[in-house]
């Protein structure tokens, strides 16, 4: 899957515009409107707000130390998952249609902004791993990259980044690291396209977001737990006595990731059986 830009969805681009904006309306000696849709929406604690600080953090913050540039980077891209996408996607309509109401969007979009690749590579960033699809891994090393060099003020090779990134999946125990491997070299999203959006997710999480073995093993009960709840409501729904066994089986072997327990392939397998399985059974 590609991650595109999108001007019209960036807060942190927004309010660069915004601050230029304001300043060409004063010179001209008119009152900016500009200014007053700042305040509106750039103040608070609103989901738009706090998004638009992990932009102004990444702006602000050149010539860090390599460790310290992953970190940043690290936290950032963590606390965006964090964020409403729902509520951040009403706030950035609203901020869209009030700046329409004073401004020709085209010729307000068109102003040029220092800083302009790592907030869009920051953007295209943060919505690879906020979406359910899987992303090219070159995407991710290209905008990591970009916003890489920004921190630090001196140029990431893309084999570096590549290896940083690969660097991380190495600290999974054995059998995961090696499947993590193969997937990032096979690019799933082209390879397994036919497979449902829940296990799209679920590979998506093993991939890409997860670098934490406490957040993985989480992940994963989450959706054992989802997998008890489906299968209860279709245990429920069902008159078949052979299909409610099998629906009884599934549910028996559907045992949560213990806290003492390493999260590895074996787990990964098991629930994407699981969700074909369930899947199946919905059909018939």
């Amino acid at each position: 899957m590609k991650i595109k830009h999108s001007k019209y969805k960036n807060t942190g681009l927004i309010f660069e515009l915004l601050v230029k904006q304001i300043a060409a309306d004063t010179l001209s000696k008119r009152e900016s409107p500009a200014l007053q849709v700042l305040r509106k929406f750039y103040t608070g604690n609103t989901t738009l707000v706090r998004e638009f600080k992990l932009y102004d953090f990444v702006i602000k913050n050149k010539g860090v130390g390599p460790k310290k540039a992953e970190s940043i980077l690290t936290t950032i891209v963590e606390i965006s998952r964090k964020l409403d996408s729902n509520l951040l996607k009403k706030q950035k309509y609203e901020l869209i249609k009030e700046l329409k109401n004073h401004y020709d969007l085209e010729e307000f979009f068109s102003i040029k902004v220092e800083g302009y690749k790592p907030l869009a590579a920051l953007y295209c960033l943060m919505e690879a791993q906020n979406t359910a699809d899987l992303v090219d891994l070159d995407i991710l090393v290209d905008n990591k990259t970009t916003i890489l060099e920004h921190l630090t003020q001196s140029k990431a090779g893309h084999e570096q980044v590549k290896n940083a990134l690969i660097e991380e999946y190495s600290k999974y125990d054995k059998d995961l690291r090696l499947l993590t491997y193969k997937i990032l070299l096979e690019k799933f999203n082209n390879q397994y396209k036919d497979l449902l959006p829940q296990q799209k997710n679920i590979l998506k999480e093993f991939i890409i977001s997860v670098n934490s073995s406490t957040r993985l093993r989480n992940v994963v009960n989450e959706e054992m737990g989802k997998l008890q709840t489906q299968i209860a409501e279709l245990k429920n729904n069902v008159t078949d006595k052979v299909v409610k066994i099998k629906l009884e089986e599934i549910q028996k072997a559907i045992v949560p990731v213990k806290n003492t327990q390493k999260v590895d392939d074996t787990h990964l397998v098991s629930l994407m059986q699981y969700y074909e399985l369930v899947n199946e059974l919905k059909n018939l």
